[in-house]
């Protein structure tokens, strides 16, 4: 049974060195408690607990979950408005500053670390070379410090990291758009809002105190990084560079406490102040982008994406460091083509790949990895559109052939009937050189989640950008189809699924997906589809 402190306590300091597992800690205020996760009652090492030999005022409890109601020691301050306030999605900034900072913390030890000036440094060029972007590591979380950690202290940092900390940086960086000057403003975000944003409030096998220490854990860890910028003159733009400024600042974290009928404190919720750093200056300014002086460049953050992280970061890391990548794509263009390569290095790190080149085991290892992957991202939305050139069916994920099953039963008969009479079947082998094939293969783009496109209130903002060009157009593009009228045209013809897939060229998966409304069409499909059914 873990153990507390009394509120009658002094601080003599006593019982904090005797404490063999570091669970007595002093807060900033002079508080002394004992973390309920760390302290362990001293079993397997000692007969009797330290802290309670120790104290000669008897002011050490056997702590106990507090039953009842029980006077609250200190009021929270109010915190920022709720984000995702359509349930769905929210408008987060999206700067490549941001994206770098959220690939270093999923992809930590996996990036390619260089060593300077005695400190680890991970550096990206932008603009073909002209300019580049440096995140570092803080020496400590002290706001006033611009101290950069050293190669050793980073090395251990970046190794307690935890992938999940990159959602805080992502609701940070949604907080950061809610503010007129953010790198001047701060906001407030509360333990009740991260664990609903997290989804940790459904998690009912974890304590109150695991999951406040967890929260503080992973909202501290962005506020770590640090960054230098050298960024070149594009358009009106002038040419900007930062030294050494932080991400995040962490302006201050609250400590909340309620009394039991012992007057013992229990830790019962935190609140943490952040400001953004200089870079929110350049690339999240609205008067300055009017005047085409800065940037405000910002992206759609999915509140599912928060969810589907914390549920798969254990068991598919690669599938969450690819989800994290992918939010930041999207925003640049869906219909970009990415690599197979580029997507392995973001999901195992460059290293592994490499070794996969020339071990053959590690090779089949990495290719079973990365199917299962996408078959998360599949499941989760993200349904990836395999080249046709460079990626044909016989390299492709065999729950990629088999998305084209029909649910009917006898057309799944003809289905299976079918692709045993032929030439070659869907469970075949793969052909020799998969790796080397698939070192060149493409995937044209995700087909996005409903939540993951642009929610109502940005498109009003990016239309008013466009030119009256972009207007016209819009103005005179057709009418998009909707799922239910693709599916009353089909059955007004008689056409099944799998023959509308068959005249259009698509898969029968594709069509079910459409019907669905999981996914919105393009607008060549669009016209695809109005020419096949007659609209």
């Amino acid at each position: 049974m873990a153990y507390q402190i009394s509120s009658d306590c002094m601080g003599c300091d006593v019982c904090r060195p005797q404490c063999p597992t570091g669970a007595i800690r002093v807060e900033d205020t002079g508080d002394v408690w004992i973390n309920p996760v760390l302290c362990n009652n001293c079993e397997g090492l000692f007969d009797e607990p330290q802290c309670v030999s120790a104290c000669d005022q008897n002011l050490l409890l056997p702590y106990q979950a507090l039953k009842g109601r029980s006077r609250i020691v200190e009021t929270r301050p109010i915190t920022s408005p709720e984000l995702f306030t359509n349930g769905k999605n929210s408008p987060f900034a999206s700067a490549i500053v941001l994206w770098e900072a959220c690939n270093l913390l999923a992809q930590r030890k996996a990036l390619p670390w260089k060593v300077q000036d005695e400190t680890l440094v991970y550096q990206r060029s932008i603009q073909h070379g002209q300019g580049s972007i440096s995140l570092k590591l803080a020496d400590s979380l002290d706001v006033d410090s611009s101290t950069i950690a050293s190669k050793q202290d980073a090395r251990e940092i970046v190794a307690e990291m935890d992938i999940r900390a990159a959602c805080l940086h992502l609701l940070f960086a949604a907080y950061a758009t809610t503010l007129e000057k953010p790198w001047e403003e701060e906001f407030i975000i509360g333990d009740h809002q991260i664990e609903a944003y997290l989804g940790l409030d459904k998690r009912k096998d974890l304590s109150k105190p695991v999951k406040l220490n967890l929260i503080k854990d992973l909202a501290e860890t962005p506020c770590w990084l640090m960054t230098s910028i050298d960024f070149p003159k594009q358009g009106r733009i002038p040419a900007f560079s930062l030294s050494d400024s932080r991400l995040w600042h962490l302006q201050e974290v609250q400590h909340h406490f309620q009394e039991d009928e012992l007057k013992c404190k229990h830790l019962v919720g935190l609140t943490f102040r952040i400001k953004a750093g200089e870079w929110a200056k350049y690339f999240l300014n609205k008067q300055e982008c009017k005047e085409q002086s800065a940037f405000y460049q910002y992206g759609n953050l999915p509140k599912s994406l928060m969810s589907s992280i914390m549920s798969i970061w254990q068991q598919h890391e690669g599938a969450a460091r690819m989800l994290l990548w992918l939010l930041f794509k999207a925003r640049i263009g869906k219909e970009q083509r990415v690599t197979v390569p580029t997507l392995m290095r973001v999901a195992y790190g460059e290293e592994k790949v490499m070794i996969a080149s020339a071990q053959r085991e590690e090779r089949k290892r990495i290719v079973r990895a990365f199917e299962n992957d996408l078959s998360v991202l599949d499941n989760y939305g993200l349904k990836p559109e395999f080249d046709p050139v460079t990626y044909p069916p016989e390299i492709r994920p065999l729950w990629s052939k088999l998305a084209d099953l029909p649910d009917d039963a006898e057309e799944a008969l003809e289905f299976w009937m079918n692709d045993g009479s032929g030439n070659s079947r869907l469970t075949d082998a793969a052909p020799r050189g998969k790796w080397n094939l698939l070192l060149n293969a493409r995937i044209l783009s995700f087909a996005l989640p409903a939540d993951w496109e642009l929610s109502l209130g940005l498109q009003k903002k990016k239309k008013r950008s466009t030119n009256k060009q972009s207007r016209s157009k819009s103005r005179t593009s057709p009418s998009l189809l909707s799922s239910e009228s693709i599916i009353a045209a089909r059955k007004q013809m008689g056409l099944s699924q799998r023959q509308l897939a068959e005249q259009t060229g698509k898969s029968q998966s594709w069509i079910r997906d459409i019907e669905n409304g999981r996914f919105q069409i393009k607008s060549q499909d669009q016209a695809l589809l109005k020419k096949v059914l007659g609209l």
